[in-house]
């Protein structure tokens, strides 16, 4: 992982990108597997037989990946889905339920990340333009990985897969090269990603009361009797105390945080408690009209709707839980924020 504070996110450079955000969610899915945790992520329970929604889908994706499912990928747990789970179960030494309950998914996540960046450890020359070999379908497939490339792996070194490399430079503040060197195979394998399962923070002497604002619920806990509400100097400087915290799917504590588990988390610092996941935080604050520190920022990623926030800190700043370097700085200028930007709301404590 990279030093904290950069301005770093999981782009999506490839020449296919504008045709995937014009796609339905159940293709855009299948695009880049890092983002496809973020479906487990919205998850609430179990992934059992006889459910057909989106999580499915992207399970059965990950199997037949790992060599586990060769059936349709059409988002059914049946008995295919069910017997591939068991056997996948087996070997990672889990019960062989066929439920897809939180261990079982890290354990996929974990399998799958293994299989597309161990490869990389062999690589121990540097490729540049015009060169083929299997290092390079081993870069091609980390990049695929990480959203920056989209094209066949096919081991050529051509301008699809130096423009992917160009923004993985770019975005991790590497020098810019045309060259595959140590320094691209080192930060790829370095772009590590603790997955676990959801943790449960609770405070003692918390008092929680209700408010409404536009027909959604908002919850405000106080420490303090007087601590009604609170400002946005203390919500920067709280946020930015944890800069460089590694992600970690469903984590809601300083040992690891997804996007929402952060922003929660930093509220609850100060007293206020808020919603779990996006949306329904989204759903919950309130709408504004002119942009301030500390209101939060929301975005369309990985399906409509808000599905990633942070907190804004002027300047077209904001601070999130990257998937890809964990709590810290990125620039709503950069083209993939701006094309997903929703909009921005606050969270208000009534007294």
């Amino acid at each position: 992982m990279l030093t904290s504070g950069q301005l770093q996110h999981i782009v999506k450079h490839s020449m296919a990108y504008g045709y995937l955000l014009s796609q339905p969610f159940s293709f855009y899915v299948d695009a880049y597997p890092l983002h496809q945790n973020e479906v487990f992520e919205q998850t609430d329970s179990n992934l059992t037989y006889g459910q057909h929604n989106e999580a499915v889908r992207v399970l059965q994706q990950k199997l037949n990946y790992l060599s586990y499912y060769t059936k349709d990928i059409d988002g059914t747990f049946g008995l295919y889905t069910e017997h591939a789970l068991k056997q996948f179960q087996k070997e990672q030494s889990l019960k062989p339920n066929g439920q897809a309950n939180q261990e079982t998914i890290v354990a996929i996540i974990k399998t799958e990340r293994n299989r597309y960046l161990a490869p990389l450890k062999t690589i121990d020359r540097t490729y540049t333009i015009g060169e083929t070999g299997d290092g390079i379908k081993s870069i091609q497939r980390a990049l695929y990985y990480f959203g920056y490339y989209k094209d066949s792996i096919d081991g050529i070194f051509g301008p699809k897969t130096n423009e992917a490399l160009y923004y993985f430079q770019v975005d991790h503040d590497l020098d810019v090269k045309q060259e595959i060197n140590h320094q691209v195979v080192t930060a790829l394998t370095e772009k590590q990603e603790e997955v676990k399962p959801p943790t449960v923070k609770t405070t003692k002497n918390q008092e929680t009361t209700q408010q409404t604002t536009n027909d959604q619920t908002i919850h405000v806990a106080q420490k303090k009797a007087e601590q009604e509400t609170y400002q946005s100097d203390q919500l920067i400087a709280t946020a930015k105390q944890y800069v460089g915290t590694s992600y970690a799917w469903g984590g809601t504590s300083p040992s690891g945080f997804d996007c929402s588990g952060y922003i929660n988390y930093v509220f609850n610092e100060l007293g206020v408690s808020i919603p779990r996941t996006v949306s329904d935080i989204w759903n919950s604050a309130q709408p504004i009209e002119q942009l301030s520190i500390g209101d939060l920022v929301f975005f369309e990623t990985y399906k409509k709707g808000p599905s990633h926030m942070g907190i804004y800190l002027g300047n077209h700043n904001f601070i999130h839980a990257s998937e890809s370097k964990g709590v810290s700085i990125a620039s709503m200028d950069i083209d993939y924020w701006q094309q997903r930007y929703l909009g921005a709301k606050r969270i208000v404590v009534e007294k």
